[in-house]
């Protein structure tokens, strides 16, 4: 190393001091990237990334090349051991933040909120850097924070070369400078959408237990909440109670598709389905059941039930049937006989009846 380096005495020795302390930086950066990882997952903080990196000898050689003169020691250093931590969303990095602060002992005087300086092309480097040490004591290290959109613009930008030593014309700095507001609107944006969604899903809970189902729209969301009321479990009961069967749960979700090919558009719409339905699933699950010795039963059997009254009733008939079996369960030849077996035990109950005399 010392043949292609332009060290001075000064750079040899802090080269020299930064050998002897490298497996005490090594620990370092894996003790201080283990603890903030669990710190994130305790706190149920999900990040894009958590890096951590010991600068190598000729990263450090290249630094003091330049500016080695400024260092007394080895340990006014304090890039070293490095860590960062890349966010979903600009509010996370403040989180980020809280947990280190914590976590770590904070050197506030070197540490620097680029995010407060405002530089108009600076939207990649907006990053929040702390200087730190562990509670136990050590060299210091620097904690990085940024967001996925900075981290990609940072990283594009060092691939262009914009921060390099040819001067870049003033028609392409500025195209820099609109990429640049546009991925800082875009960071803002989703940020200000997530916080917009968090409000809107609470309002629909809120109106869930309110009971006011008539204004809450059908969507994943909402019918996963609504799920989460059991609405079918009284009538899965019943039916369970025909042969003193056992129920084991299974996802209803994938029922989502088929209740809004029904035209229903709000949990409301559905609840006045469950109703004007049950008494003909519970007599449909009776013609199912009543000759067999069938003990285990799918949670999912009510409202398969209430699925198949609702397509009869309105007359659409085999078909019908059969979309509703395959939107459960994908297209397939199994799923004329499903429907077939389906149009045989209800053949004979009073809604088919009725339902053959509108028609």
């Amino acid at each position: 190393m010392e043949d292609t380096l332009n060290l001075d005495c000064h750079g040899e020795m802090l080269m020299q001091q930064y050998r002897e302390l490298l497996p005490t930086l090594q620990k370092l950066s894996a003790d201080a990237y283990a603890q903030l990882c669990k710190a994130l997952e305790e706190q149920g903080i999900y990040v894009t990334a958590v890096e951590h990196r010991v600068k190598t000898e000729r990263s450090l050689a290249g630094k003091l090349e330049l500016k080695g003169g400024k260092y007394r020691s080895i340990d006014d250093i304090t890039d070293l051991v490095g860590l960062r931590v890349i966010t979903f969303y600009s509010d996370e990095v403040d989180k980020v933040a809280a947990i280190a602060k914590h976590l770590f002992d904070i050197d506030w005087q070197d540490s620097v909120d680029k995010r407060k300086l405002h530089q108009l092309d600076a939207f990649g480097y907006n990053s929040l850097h702390y200087i730190c040490r562990l509670k136990t004591g050590g060299p210091r290290f620097e904690l990085q924070m940024r967001t996925a959109l900075q981290h990609v613009w940072s990283t594009m930008v060092h691939d262009t070369g914009y921060k390099g030593s040819v001067r870049i014309p003033n028609e392409y700095l500025r195209q820099f400078s609109r990429l640049a507001g546009m991925m800082e609107l875009m960071d803002e944006e989703f940020s200000r959408l997530r916080l917009l969604l968090a409000d809107y899903r609470r309002r629909i809970q809120s109106m869930e237990k309110s009971g006011r189902l008539e204004d809450v729209p059908l969507s994943a969301d909402t019918f996963r909440h609504y799920l989460e009321l059991h609405p079918f479990d009284r009538l899965n009961r019943r039916i369970a109670a025909i042969n003193q069967a056992e129920v084991y749960p299974v996802s209803l979700m994938p029922f989502l598709s088929v209740l809004e090919s029904f035209g229903l558009e709000t949990i409301g719409q559905v609840q006045h389905f469950v109703e004007e339905n049950t008494e003909d699933a519970y007599q449909l699950a009776v013609s199912q059941l009543a000759v067999t010795n069938l003990d285990i039963l799918s949670s999912s059997t009510a409202l398969q039930n209430l699925c198949l009254v609702h397509v009869l009733r309105n007359g659409k008939g085999r078909e019908g049937v059969r979309a509703i079996f395959s939107m459960l369960n994908g297209e397939s030849d199994m799923n004329d006989s499903l429907a077939d077996m389906a149009l045989e035990q209800a053949a004979s109950l009073p809604f088919m009846q009725n339902s053959e005399k509108s028609v």
